[in-house]
């Protein structure tokens, strides 16, 4: 069906395009370029065939909005057929006056798996990518001016192809549909087809791509000026011109209907780029006529920036950065991969703000423009390698691979937060004379940029700049990770791409004892990186849980691998990440590693308590009485700069001030109370006895003195409630607080990060949290309740309208519908009691 929209927008342009040919014609100066985003307005059929491609079709199909997935999917326990299905969009527009007298291209960005183009039910194109945009010039298919087209794209999202991440076993659920932004770019026939900006140190290199279509004329000069960029988070002073400069477009030079033009200039008091200060500009390129007008124009952000991989570690502009990051899969529950705008750069600020990295690694593909952009505002480095999963197939699989390269470099080269290419599928064999490739094609494209290959061979063969290794060593009682010298002898630059994951796969649900083990793996690893002065940093495994296939994953289809759930809620993990970060990135981070229900304990013995945060220090109060004052200075973890801190201390000075023990056997006593904490009366190693029998030949302390002590300061079986307070300290003040006590009431939470939403190119999406917490604030992890969901107004519910929880949280999302206004959704806990969230539409 034609839109009334679309067809006033296709009008404008159609004017705007006429306008332009009168101008040139005249020597006037017009810009001739339109993008008309396609997003709305498509029908949808679960199954292709070809008579849905042509105009006269009448057949049932389901209207539906980009990004679209082909299959709304349960939480867990669902089968990937539930998503494999070999579907067609189709939408319909007409042929506006002027078109044809220019080019009109089609980019898709992203559609899971494998795209076929038909326009008037002729095939047009296919692109053997899930996870890189293309771009299809319709401009010859189109009917003649002011005549109806049917743009119909058969999307692919069986397994079953012959192109990657496919051809064996995946660990991750691949989804289906059209699921990034879809759009039209009106162009003249001459016109700027690529972009590529070099920018360190105060200079700035392009190179610029101009196309013809027909013979290109005499007089062509491809003008262009560096500027702040507009509306980014960090920039220049506004309205500065840091450079200008020309360069003239011989039209002997066009090959093939291409000129590469190339230019550099200096550019005096250009900012750097960094993940500090994250300063971005825009290159404005405009390609102008010989009479002065303007025939195409282009805007690329970038950033001034140097990286460089050795032996000692990664470098920016010069500085040593220690990378500290995680894994992300772009999915979420319900509806995959098909999250718009918002909610891909929503991503990037949890990763940047609530987990506080500095590094993220696009596991197993290149992920979208959204997502990108928003890691270049914010200073978030970002390792995007192909896609694919230890399988390599065939030399026709091969063939697309070496592609995904090469689309790859081309449409992220010019973001400053990417720092490495991954050109090698995660975790396979070597196979140098493909790897050979693979690295040629992105050397060929940017030599700005290392190439790294993640694998988890240990001296496997290489061929990238930069020795990227998944280093799953760490189990518990030994080293985070292995030296260097023990994976690899080369003298270049080494980097540990994966960690943890599967060695330890974590539920929000899980008992407390896992849930802290979880965290301090974490630690343990981040500490050990940090102390290797030949490692680069790593990227731990992964940053959010997510849907698998049946062969990994906990039997239900989840790898419970991330330290946040597939909500993004935090499970104890996160806050060991959050904590390294300073507060003014990512706020004042305080956790406390239990509950501190003895009953949730073997025996009774709590065992190690940990405090995580990035405070100067946290006091530690038991029923209102002062006990101690910790400091990072405090923590085992000696090489990171807030490490988690043991809890060494539940008495203070109260056995001497309340019970009588002598100031002299003060810390001999507490030490064997905090061993029957850890360790319980029948696990007490063998020094721990011969202590307690010393003290008791002393005549300090018995057993049934140290039984009493033990139930009234730290096991507390049968005693009154007690009650811990943690204060944590910034510049003497209190900036956060956590209380410890036994539960009186429970309460449902809804959490959201935006409540203000807004339609642009298409719906917008906002992800809420769902918390059973305590009077106190605290999630409680064995609260399985359901709760029931409903919208009122302007947003619609995306999902399940019931939901239960899962270690005491779980998650929904709301939709627009397409108007403007203020909407709710309604959240009912089990006991009937409503809460609303507010949200208001723009």
């Amino acid at each position: 069906m034609h839109c009334a929209a679309d067809s006033d927008l296709f009008r404008k342009f159609g004017r705007r395009f006429r306008r332009s040919l009168l101008c040139r014609k005249f020597g006037f100066t017009l810009v001739v370029m339109a993008k008309i985003f396609l997003n709305d307005g498509w029908q949808y059929s679960p199954s292709f065939s070809a008579e849905k491609t042509m105009m006269d079709y009448a057949g049932d199909f389901e209207t539906v909005r980009i990004p679209h997935a082909v299959a709304v999917t349960p939480f867990n326990s669902f089968p990937t057929e539930i998503y494999q299905k070999n579907s067609i969009y189709r939408r319909t527009f007409r042929t506006e006056s002027g078109w044809k007298e220019g080019r009109v291209l089609l980019t898709v960005e992203g559609a899971a798996h494998c795209s076929e183009v038909f326009v008037n039910g002729r095939s047009v194109a296919l692109h053997e990518c899930g996870y890189t945009a293309f771009t299809v010039d319709l401009t010859d298919f189109l009917a003649d001016e002011g005549g109806e087209n049917v743009l119909a794209i058969r999307v692919d999202s069986r397994e079953s192809l012959n192109q990657p991440p496919f051809g064996f076993v995946v660990d991750y659920m691949t989804y289906g549909g059209i699921y990034r932004d879809v759009y039209l770019d009106i162009r003249g026939k001459i016109r700027i087809d690529d972009v590529f900006v070099m920018a360190a140190d105060g200079s700035v290199s392009t190179e610029v791509t101009v196309v013809a279509s027909g013979a290109a004329p005499d007089g062509l000069c491809v003008r262009q000026k560096v500027v702040p960029a507009d509306g980014a988070p960090m920039t220049a002073s506004s309205g500065t011109v840091l450079a200008e400069f020309a360069v003239g477009v011989d039209a002997s030079s066009f090959s093939g209907g291409k000129s590469l033009v190339k230019s550099r200039s200096e550019c005096a008091g250009a900012e750097k780029w960094d993940v500090d200060s994250p300063f971005l500009y825009t290159l404005v390129t405009e390609l102008v006529g010989a009479f002065g007008e303007i025939l195409d124009e282009s805007r690329v952000r970038f950033g001034f920036r140097s990286i460089r991989f050795d032996e000692t570690g990664f470098y920016l502009n010069g500085r040593k950065i220690r990378l500290r990051g995680l894994n992300r899969h772009q999915s979420w529950p319900y509806i995959g991969y098909a999250a718009p705008k918002s909610m891909q750069r929503e991503d990037a600020d949890i990763l940047k703000y609530e987990l506080g990295l500095n590094e993220v690694r696009t596991s197993h593909y290149p992920q979208g423009r959204h997502f990108v952009d928003r890691c270049d505002e914010i200073g978030l480095l970002v390792f995007t390698e192909i896609p694919g999963w230890q399988h390599i197939g065939d030399e026709k699989w091969k063939d697309v691979a070496v592609e995904n390269v090469r689309d790859m470099v081309l449409q992220y080269r010019n973001h400053p937060s990417v720092f490495i290419w991954g050109v090698r599928i995660n975790e396979s064999q070597d196979d140098d004379e493909f790897y050979a490739r693979t690295n040629a094609v992105a050397h060929s494209l940017d030599s700005t940029r290392p190439t790294g290959g993640v694998r988890f061979l240990k001296h496997s063969s290489l061929l990238e700049d930069v020795y990227t290794f998944n280093d799953f060593s760490f189990h518990g009682p030994n080293d985070g990770c292995l030296p260097k010298k023990r994976v690899t002898d080369t003298r270049k630059g080494f980097m540990v791409t994966e960690y943890n994951g599967h060695m330890f796969p974590t539920k929000t649900f899980d008992c407390e004892r896992l849930r802290t083990e979880h965290a301090l793996r974490h630690a343990k690893v981040l500490d050990a990186l940090a102390a290797r002065d030949d490692c680069a940093g790593g990227s731990g495994w992964c940053a959010f849980d997510y849907n698998t296939h049946k062969d990994f994953g906990s039997g239900d289809y989840i790898c419970y691998h991330g330290v946040m759930d597939m909500f993004r809620n935090p499970k104890m993990a996160a806050f060991v990440y959050a904590s390294q970060q300073d507060a003014s990135v990512s706020g004042d981070i305080l956790d406390v590693t239990s509950s501190m229900d003895i009953g949730e304990h073997p025996g009774g013995a709590r065992g190690d308590v940990f405090i995580i945060t990035n405070a100067d220090s946290v006091r530690m109060y038991v029923n209102d009485i002062f006990i101690k004052e910790y400091t990072a200075a405090d923590s085992p973890f000696r090489n990171l700069p807030h490490g988690p801190i043991l809890i060494d201390d539940y008495i203070g000075h109260r056995i001497v001030d309340e019970d009588g023990v002598p100031e002299r056997n003060f810390a001999a006593v507490k030490s064997m109370l905090f061993a029957l904490q850890k360790y319980g009366v029948n696990r007490l190693p063998l020094k721990v006895i011969m202590k307690g029998l010393l003290l008791w030949a002393r005549g300090v302390t018995n057993p049934e003195h140290l039984r009493k002590l033990y139930g009234k300061y730290i096991g507390n079986w049968g005693g009154e409630s007690v009650v811990y307070r943690f204060d944590s300290y910034r510049g003497g003040k209190i900036v956060r607080s956590v209380t410890r006590e036994p539960m009186r009431s429970v309460s449902v939470k809804a959490f959201c990060r935006r409540t203000a939403l807004r339609e642009e190119e298409t719906y917008d999406m906002a992800q809420v949290c769902l918390r059973a917490v305590d009077q106190n604030g605290n999630v409680q992890p064995f609260c399985q309740e359901a709760v029931t969901l409903r919208t009122e107004g302007a947003v619609e519910l995306v999902g399940p309208s019931a939901v239960s929880l899962k270690g005491g949280m779980a998650g929904t999302y709301v939709r627009t519908a397409g108007g403007k206004g203020r909407g709710s959704l309604v959240v009912k806990d089990w006991t009937g009691t409503e809460s609303r969230v507010e949200f208001d539409v723009e």
